[in-house]
């Protein structure tokens, strides 16, 4: 041990791990063998910023580079995160190729957990989204979560304290996506359409099971949706969850869920010693075999992802995977519980309360590890009262999670239909 570690403190941990935690390291003692990885002042923490000499924002770095119009605006939550949005209001050639009279359909895109706004303009114009439908005739706008690199204020919080980090899906569903559809809403005066995926698929449908956001949106197309998790069939998200991985994190006060930062780094190392997982190739690992990426594509969006999220939003998907439900944050006790819910339990999210006469685009992979089959069927039994001509459905068996997004041919197999959707409403 080095000068100035204070008094060890051992900590049990689920299944295969036991660890003991002093203030300048970490020893993780697994099947037998010992590491020792030092937990320098510094690390771990604001991975999400910008890079050395990283000053441009989406518009400057990569929209505006491609041909095309961009704004950058800010938007504040309710609960004070100060956010950035980036708006392509036109396609390329300026009218999109529509020749269309009138403001322009608003669509707002809102990408995953682990992601930032960069997904959706990542490969070429004829290929990401963003673009594909601006040229499209579309008014594009583009969220970034709370913690990522291009959101990380907040009206009275720094993203160093852990109070900055005190939130998980639930808070993205009640405060984040009411900010910026109104926010959207309010510079068109249209209602809006909403394309999410993954984390952004749960985010609206958790919204719209409890009547928010109707009044708002027009339309929702959800790709690879979330909701329910029991049936997922990544190896490393069923071992960080199984493993405890994000209570463990909570516990030694890592607030910040860092891809990039040491600590969760350090645990992603001790996940790897499962012979279930392929650490030589997370990205499969985590989200399935993707059947349609381009290699330089793939280098690029590493370069850009994973983003930090919270260690209570992790924490909160964990424990999706394990009750088998979309609910509420469970804060581990009767009484935390009772306090901030009045009941004993987390509230479940009612899915099959949303409103039927809501027009609703799904496509799922059936590849996908994370928005597993079976869990979207279990969504659609949900769905099963809704109005025939509301909810369109598609499934596409070779594609998996990261597909739907950076996919060379989700062009033609997913936007062409997402388009469709959107002009059957008119």
């Amino acid at each position: 041990m080095g000068p100035g570690c204070g008094t060890k403190t051992s900590i049990v941990f689920f299944f295969f791990v036991s660890s003991s935690v002093w203030s300048c390291g970490l020893v993780v003692v697994a099947h037998g063998g010992w590491w020792w990885w030092p937990l320098q002042p510094g690390h771990g923490g604001g991975g999400g910023g910008p890079a050395a000499g990283e000053t441009a924002g989406i518009c400057a770095s990569t929209v505006a580079p491609n041909g095309y119009k961009c704004q950058e605006f800010k938007v504040t939550t309710e609960d004070g995160y100060i956010l950035t949005m980036q708006r392509i209001p036109e396609g390329r050639n300026g009218d999109g190729g529509t020749a269309a009279v009138g403001p322009r359909q608003p669509v707002l895109l809102q990408h995953g957990v682990l992601m930032d706004g960069t997904t959706w303009v990542l490969n070429s114009p004829e290929e990401s989204l963003a673009y594909v439908l601006a040229d499209a005739g579309y008014d594009v706008w583009i969220a970034n979560a709370r913690g990522t690199r291009w959101s990380r204020r907040h009206s009275t919080l720094d993203s160093s304290s852990p109070a900055y980090w005190r939130w998980s899906w639930d808070e993205l569903a009640l405060y984040e996506l009411p900010a910026t559809v109104g926010f959207v809403y309010q510079k068109t005066g249209k209602r809006v359409d909403y394309v999410g995926h993954s984390m952004g698929t749960l985010m609206a449908l958790a919204s719209l099971s409890e009547g928010r956001l109707v009044d708002k949106l027009r339309s929702a197309a959800l790709l690879s949706p979330v909701a329910y998790l029991s049936r997922m069939t990544t190896p490393l998200g069923i071992v960080a969850a199984r493993a405890f991985l994000g209570e463990m994190l909570a516990w030694l006060g890592i607030s910040e869920f860092d891809p990039k930062g040491l600590p969760v780094t350090n645990f992603l190392k001790l996940l790897c010693l499962d012979p279930s997982i392929d650490c030589y190739d997370l990205m499969t690992s985590l989200t399935g075999k993707n059947c349609c990426l381009n290699e330089s594509t793939v280098e690029l969006f590493l370069n850009y992802e994973p983003q930090p999220t919270s260690t209570r939003n992790m924490v909160h998907f964990a424990q999706t995977y394990r009750d088998g439900v979309p609910s509420k944050f469970d804060f581990g006790g009767r009484d935390a519980n009772l306090r901030q819910y009045g009941q004993e339990r987390p509230p479940a999210y009612n899915m099959s309360a949303i409103s039927g006469e809501f027009p609703i685009f799904l496509s799922y992979g059936g590849r996908d590890f994370l928005s597993d089959v079976e869990d979207v069927r279990r969504l659609l039994i949900d769905l099963r009262s809704h109005d025939a001509d509301k909810l369109t459905v598609q499934f596409v068996p070779e594609f998996a999670h990261v597909d739907f997004i950076i996919g060379v041919s989700a062009k033609t197999v997913v936007y062409d239909q997402v388009l469709a959707f959107f002009r059957r409403l008119g």
